[in-house]
């Protein structure tokens, strides 16, 4: 079953209002778009959008309703999205960074490495690049980089390595192969228990593939024009790098001044726009966990639109 992580924390910081329109970015299994959509009421508008056509089929199916919107594109094409829709500012958006338990759950997805599948990956099946062409046709440095970049992983060239050699015998077509050659190439000291080798691994893969970090940078640079006054933002982010961009831009917009300390007088003319809501990420209850245990590297954040 899908179990949308976070939600009642969502819904406190998002603070949904009757008759409201708010964006849904990551539609994923709808179940934080349940929650809202018990909020705003038949008054209310949800626009939900998902790159992946798996995803938008599902959501089309469940809320087939007349003041929900469901949409097959990229949330850092928001502001697009929004104006082909004759919509100027929403009262709220969210979005749920990562891959879905619908995604990670399906093989032939091949996002996961509990179950052996196509090494695909990707959220958009049209997407020209997947696991597959990148593992088997990069070159090895250039695996390496995106290891390290995206997964953070400090054994990045010795799996880079390993995927090389074990790809001039044969291909590397499933999640299993490759799962087997990171176990492999991870020395036995470094394997944490309850958490595979390869989850860095799949991970950074996964996030190259989608430009999953290019696509938040670019709804995030958004929020200024499409948010109304008093309304919310909140975001979940599972990977360090993912929240990183998260925090960094609400910490931008919430400042007033971006001169250097050694101007006596400020002229930058940055204008305050958001309040942040979270001074900490707010991470899931050990009861979640325990429940849900996709949810233990979840951090919310929250701002609220002052002008």
């Amino acid at each position: 079953m899908h179990k949308p992580v976070m939600s009642k924390e969502l819904i406190e910081y998002l603070r949904p209002i009757k008759g409201g329109v708010y964006v849904d970015c990551t539609g994923g299994g709808g179940g934080h778009a349940k929650l809202v959509l018990e909020k705003i009421g038949e008054s209310g508008k949800l626009i939900i959008l998902d790159r992946d056509q798996d995803a938008v089929e599902r959501l089309k199916e469940k809320f087939n309703l007349p003041n929900v919107m469901v949409i097959n594109d990229n949330f850092s094409n928001i502001a697009n999205i929004l104006a082909e829709l004759g919509i100027q500012a929403v009262d709220g958006l969210y979005a749920d960074f990562g891959a879905s338990s619908f995604q990670l759950n399906d093989p032939q997805r091949g996002f996961s490495f509990l179950r052996s599948g196509p090494l695909d990956m990707r959220m958009d099946k049209n997407l020209e690049i997947d696991a597959y062409t990148l593992v088997n046709n990069y070159p090895e440095e250039t695996i390496a980089n995106i290891l390290k970049k995206y997964g953070e992983e400090q054994f990045a060239k010795r799996i880079a390595g390993k995927i090389v050699q074990k790809r001039a015998i044969e291909k590397i077509s499933t999640t299993k192969e490759l799962a087997d050659i990171i176990f492999d190439a991870v020395p036995k000291k470094f394997h944490k228990p309850g958490i595979h080798p390869a989850t860095k691994s799949f991970q950074a893969l996964r996030i190259f593939v989608n430009k999953e970090l290019e696509s938040i940078e670019s709804l995030l640079k958004s929020l200024e024009k499409i948010i109304n006054k008093s309304g919310r933002v909140v975001f979940i982010s599972f990977h360090s790098l993912e929240d990183r961009l998260v925090k960094d831009m609400l910490n931008y917009y919430a400042k007033d001044c971006i001169c250097e300390i050694k101007t006596p007088i400020c002229n930058c003319g940055k204008v305050k726009t958001f309040r942040i809501l979270t001074k900490k990420p707010v991470i899931p209850s050990e009861s979640e966990i325990n429940e849900n245990k996709l949810s233990r590297s979840a951090k919310l954040r929250a701002a609220e639109k002052i002008v």
